[in-house]
């Protein structure tokens, strides 16, 4: 979903501020004792007007120092005591706050890992980043602040205005006067403002994906050139951003001017009245400073009215975006279907009647795959082969379930895998991808993810002996070195090879390879493959090959072609009855006639 894919419907900022009351509840107490120490903090501020008036009335008047020293104290304690009771809330909202972020976050984080690859491949990786970083510190300042200051200042423009309407009933009701267009200029920002603030919070995520794809293919853009090219596209967000914000910036000034304006006007036309009623005797001098010093002590909570409503809206699109990652369905257990003799008679890895069709595949468009039927038996090394986009790499992705089948069943040892545990599958099949991802930890840290934390030393170094991943030694921290951002600081064929560690590091009892050795040189790859013969000799293993080295390494083959397995037999066996099978391997697909002849020639020999 990027920025122009954003909703615009119309939605409730309070209801959608209510769903964070499962991560408020465990700290309501403390929140709602910092509203009342708030309200108490605030409503101190309506008592100096009061004692204002009994200075002017009284000591003033009377031309009592000692009363004015006494009133001086008296305001001097107030307003300690205000300033104590909002450092209390200040600490008492601290540190549960933080908590609710942190609670906020890690959920969301859990909820990434449980959901499908296909929700990952639709959605950019900087609208996730922008959802657990940006969205949760707008909601952390939203229930610091606004949350308790809606309920302070209108507590304290209650008080404030049953205070006026006491003093001087017709002067509190011009100051009354700006109310009902208050409101409806109120209700007007608000539509207007969540529209804006939900595109602008977007573009944030769209300008966060262009932003991490520049640090992570920097390689491409400086061996490209194409610096000055990356740097327009984000400018262009940036000043997309820029605009959106200008108009969030001006429909902030509008509501805030009109605020402050309207009871400014009412306060001098109350100022006005006042001061004549003074003149003709109706009103003590007392009282009507006490009436605009509070009419002055409610102007903040008036005019922070716009401003609190803003980060309310920005708060309630934060709290719509995180939403909508963790109303996301997550993988599903599921059903087996009804159990096939066949399948269920059968030992190792069974393709049986498979089919597959991308979740967001235009409607009508055929299936990638379409009644796959393949039988890899217990202990053997199968082979799978197929000209670029036939759906090799989809294949090996339903063993372990990153996606699931649309049709027919997969099986391992007779055990329809929908049946199983996801977290046990995944104990019994061991993948190596063609695109090797490591992460920022050590390279033992990298490889032993594969063997969920049960192997030691000694299975880390059978492991990286496999892949021939003797380099690690040369490390300058052996094992233990850390290998950095997606492991860029090794090579392609380093990675690889640290890939492969993982995928055998556990002695899987199934092993999906895919393309394994595709970055190795002709050398490393013959000793990977010699080490990798004992390892598929315990295992019942199937492995992409585009090479026909890699082909050599299996029992059997399988030809993969318009999403169905063609042909299975033996290298020589489909060299012989296989033209499009003889075609792959002769290197006309993929320019490597020079590898296939020699493959067929050392298959001939073998």
């Amino acid at each position: 979903m990027t920025g122009a894919d954003a909703p615009t419907r119309k939605r409730s900022a309070v209801r959608s501020l209510l769903r964070l009351w499962p991560y408020v509840r465990p700290v309501r107490r403390r929140l709602a004792w910092a509203a009342v120490v708030a309200v108490l903090a605030s409503c101190l501020s309506l008592v100096i007007p009061l004692v204002l008036k009994w200075l002017v009335d009284g000591p003033v008047a009377e031309r009592d120092p000692g009363g004015v020293w006494l009133g001086a104290l008296y305001l001097l304690l107030l307003g300690l005591a205000e300033a104590a009771l909002f450092g209390l809330r200040r600490w008492l909202v601290a540190r549960p706050l933080a908590g609710v972020e942190a609670a906020m976050r890690d959920d969301l984080y859990r909820h990434l890992q449980r959901l499908p690859v296909a929700f990952h491949d639709r959605w950019p990786s900087g609208q996730l980043l922008s959802r657990g970083t940006t969205d949760l510190m707008l909601l952390r300042m939203f229930l610091a602040f606004p949350l308790t200051f809606l309920l302070v200042n209108g507590v304290t423009i209650l008080v404030g205005f049953v205070i006026l309407l006491q003093q001087q009933w017709s002067l509190g009701l011009v100051l009354l006067a700006p109310a009902v267009p208050l409101v409806v200029l109120c209700s007007l920002f608000e539509s207007k403002y969540a529209l804006v603030a939900r595109r602008s919070q977007d573009q944030v995520g769209d300008l966060t994906t262009v932003v991490e794809e520049s640090v992570l293919g920097i390689r491409v853009i400086k061996g490209f050139g194409r610096h000055r090219s990356q740097a327009r596209a984000f400018r262009e967000l940036s000043l997309t951003l820029r605009g959106t914000e200008l108009v969030k910036a001006r429909l902030l000034a509008g509501i805030w001017a009109t605020i402050t304006a309207l009871p400014e006007l009412a306060i001098g036309a109350a100022l006005v009245l006042g001061t004549v009623q003074v003149a003709d005797g109706g009103l003590s001098a007392g009282t009507l400073v006490a009436f605009l010093s509070t009419a002055l002590a409610l102007r903040w909570p008036v005019e922070s009215i716009g401003f609190l409503l803003a980060i309310s809206q920005d708060a309630a699109t934060a709290t719509e975006r995180y939403f909508e990652v963790m109303d996301a369905p997550q993988e599903t257990e599921g059903v087996a279907p009804p159990s096939s003799p066949v399948a269920a008679g059968r030992g190792g890895m069974v393709f049986d009647a498979v089919e597959f069709r991308y979740p967001d595949a235009p409607e009508g468009t055929p299936p990638v795959l379409a009644r796959v039927d393949l039988h890899v038996r217990p202990g053997e090394t199968m082979a799978l082969v197929g000209a670029t986009g036939s759906g090799k790499t989809t294949l090996t992705a339903l063993v372990p379930r990153l996606h699931e089948v649309t049709g027919g069943r997969i099986t391992l040892d007779g055990q329809d895998i929908t049946a199983m545990p996801r977290e046990r599958l995944r104990e019994l099949v061991s993948v190596a991808f063609e695109e090797p991802t490591l992460f920022s930890a050590s390279v033992g840290e990298n490889v032993l993810m594969g063997a969920g934390g049960g192997p030691g030393e000694a299975d880390l170094e059978r492991a990286l002996d496999t892949a021939q991943a003797h380099f690690v030694h040369r490390l300058p921290e052996g094992a233990a070195t850390q290998v950095g951002e997606q492991g860029l600081s090794l090579s392609g064929g380093q990675r690889q090879r640290l890939a492969l560690a993982r995928a055998v590091v556990g002695r899987p009892r199934f092993l999906v390879l895919d393309d394994p050795l595709s970055a190795l040189d002709v050398h490393t790859e013959a000793l990977v493959e010699a080490a990798l013969r004992r390892v598929l000799a315990d295992t019942t293993a199937l492995v992409v090959a585009h090479r026909p080295s890699t082909v050599l390494l299996a029992d059997r083959v399988a030809l993969l072609s318009g999403g169905r397995v063609t042909a299975v037999g033996t290298h020589q066996e489909l060299l012989r009855t296989s033209d499009e099978y003889a075609w792959l391997m002769s290197g006309a697909g993929d320019g490597g006639a020079g590898d296939g002849r020699a493959a067929a020639g050392k298959g001939d020999t073998a």
